[in-house]
């Protein structure tokens, strides 16, 4: 492998002296031949495989993320079509076990973590600043770790003799895990799919050292901690619970390949099951909140410009942010209620669990507020930002019903957990980010998208978000467990209105595919540097005021707006933002 690394290497040197590259030079536009080049920056591939610049990375991310969400999301279409009738055979239950497994962990680490590092990578120096991240190359570094992560996670599903997928599901849990028994555990599958995770675990920790060296030191004369905006304090909150919590995830992994292939015993005996709750959750659950708080900021971010006020409360959106953030590691017990654990720990985990929902509760007062009696405008980031709230809601709700340890002990590991889960990753998490897409869409193309099919895509993904996870809030009512590919007949038509929903939610990201692709090759080009008409109600923000700029140095060096690449993230006035 080191051999081949450095053929690759000297490949690229010979192609193109990328040594040279500066990531304040110009460049061709996504998706561009030849197009405009200079000696500093290449174009064509070369300069995707090299680049440094922050908005680049941060396109790369989005890419990588949105394929990542296709895969992950016809993983489940296939489980679906399977659990359309209580004893159907589409696939085996070895392959179910499978897809659900790669799912799981697909759109966690592979699609929930990057696609949050492509809105960060791109805006974050522009909101403060910045002329790029404070380590340009070590931002590079982090985002190719994760290709070969994806390669290895998803390795079980190529034709590799004698290797088959894991089907631990995503948690892992041991001694399952560990080979122990006669079953498929001990393949190599598993193995490859524990390296891939330990890779993107090192790129998200990469990611977060930089964002906070970024947001502490590389911020505007005039963007204080006062005015930060609320996107940039959640990315900031979020690194701080990825450096505590990801190298943790990475020693349990390392402790489990020991385990499996060097006849160690942390997992593998006596209360090994219980120490890999411990370790796993202590990661699993701030995990959620490093894939919400994000999302969060974008919603903070995007929902006022569209209700024509600033942001209400926004230092206590801040604070509770920065609270979210403290407490998400003290609930992480509440997953093991129902393990036999001392009961005062599991009062003093529920206690927290429930504690932990009134910071989320402040936001979502917030929002609703800064709606209430302003001048609301249904455009489809806007539509996004108001699903987000409602299924957040729902989301929220019931996930305080499973803080509370009687009712626990009778919903876990049911449907239910999976109906409160994908109220928050696909409700909110997914609605967050389609907003963002949308609000930004402009930024980082040039040209509008069709909004009569952004609202088509919204609609479709708020009705088959709603009719998929509620159906399984109430299989977990009737006592449906989760992770089961067959079933008894009662739950069928639960099971069904689910799939209904599911396929549903597959015609609207069908939609959203389409337009996102052909609105980027064909859609109308934007003209100014205010799309949304922002500067009417003093929200125009420091992003829109580099683009205008960019704008106008295009039209005056005569050259067409759509070759002007984002030159590197000149220095910005970020006053104009204080929610």
């Amino acid at each position: 492998m080191g051999l081949f690394l450095v053929a690759v290497a000297a490949w690229l040197a010979r192609i193109e002296n990328w040594r040279s590259y500066s990531p304040i030079a110009g460049g061709g536009a996504f998706g561009q031949g030849e197009g405009y080049v200079s000696e500093e920056k290449p174009s064509g591939v070369i300069r995707w495989l090299t680049t440094v610049d922050h908005k680049d990375i941060g396109i790369l991310y989005g890419t990588y993320g949105l394929i990542a969400f296709v895969v992950g999301g016809l993983m489940v279409v296939v489980m679906r079509i399977e659990l359309i009738d209580p004893g159907m055979t589409l696939i085996s239950n070895q392959f179910y076990n499978s897809l659900l497994t790669s799912h799981g962990i697909t759109m966690l680490f592979l699609f929930g973590t990057p696609i949050i590092a492509a809105f960060s990578n791109y805006l974050v120096p522009l909101l403060i600043g910045a002329d790029d991240m404070a380590f340009p190359r070590i931002n590079a570094i982090a985002f190719w770790l994760l290709p070969p992560a994806a390669l290895l996670i998803w390795a079980g599903f190529f034709p590799i003799p004698e290797v088959i997928p894991a089907q631990t599901a995503w948690t892992m849990y041991t001694p399952l895990s560990t080979g122990v028994g006669a079953g498929t555990q001990a393949n190599a599958g598993v193995d490859l799919m524990l390296l891939g995770l330990h890779l993107s675990g090192v790129s998200a920790t990469m990611g977060a050292i930089n964002f906070i060296a970024t947001i502490f030191t590389e911020r505007g004369d005039d963007v204080s901690w006062a005015n930060l905006d609320i996107f940039s304090w959640t990315i900031l909150t979020q690194s701080g619970l990825i450096l505590f919590a990801f190298p943790l995830l990475g020693s349990a992994l390392v402790m489990l390949l020991f385990d499996r292939n060097f006849g160690t015993t942390f997992f593998a005996g006596g209360d090994g099951a219980i120490l890999w709750q411990h370790l796993f959750w202590f990661f699993g659950h701030p995990e959620v909140y490093i894939l919400v708080l994000p999302p969060m900021g974008i919603v903070s971010y995007v929902l006022p410009r569209f209700a024509g006020r600033r942001l209400f409360g926004f230092k206590f959106v801040v604070y509770s942010t920065l609270a979210i953030g403290v407490l998400s590691f003290g609930v992480w017990a509440h997953h093991m209620f129902a393990t036999g654990i001392d009961p005062r720990l599991r009062a003093s985990f529920m206690a927290v669990s429930l504690a932990i929902a009134i910071p989320s509760a402040v936001k979502t007062f917030n929002w609703i507020t800064t709606m209430w009696n302003g001048r609301v405008r249904l455009t489809t980031p806007m539509l996004f930002c108001i699903g987000f709230v409602s299924n957040f809601i729902i989301g929220g709700v019931t996930g305080v019903f499973l803080a509370s340890i009687p009712v626990d002990l009778i919903l876990h590991d049911t449907y239910y957990v999976v109906g409160h889960f994908h109220y928050i990753v696909m409700g909110a998490i997914a609605f967050a980010g389609f907003a963002g897409l949308y609000y930004w869409f402009p930024l980082y193309t040039g040209r509008m998208y069709q909004k009569t099919l952004g609202k088509a895509h919204f609609w479709l993904s708020m009705v088959g978000t709603n009719i998929t996870f509620f159906a399984m809030i109430l299989l977990g009512y009737g006592g449906m467990p989760r992770r089961y590919a067959t079933y008894l007949p009662q739950f069928a038509t639960l099971h069904q209105a689910a799939t209904l929903g599911a396929l549903i939610l597959l015609v609207g990201q069908i939609i959203f595919v389409w337009n996102f692709v052909q609105s980027w090759l064909e859609g109308p080009q934007i003209e100014d540097g205010d799309p949304w008409n922002l500067r009417d109600a003093g929200l125009y923000t420091a992003e829109w005021d580099w683009y205008d700029q960019k704008l106008q140095t295009a039209i005056a060096d005569g050259g067409e707006e759509e070759q002007a690449l984002p030159d590197g993230g000149e220095a910005v006035d970020a006053s104009a933002e204080d929610d």
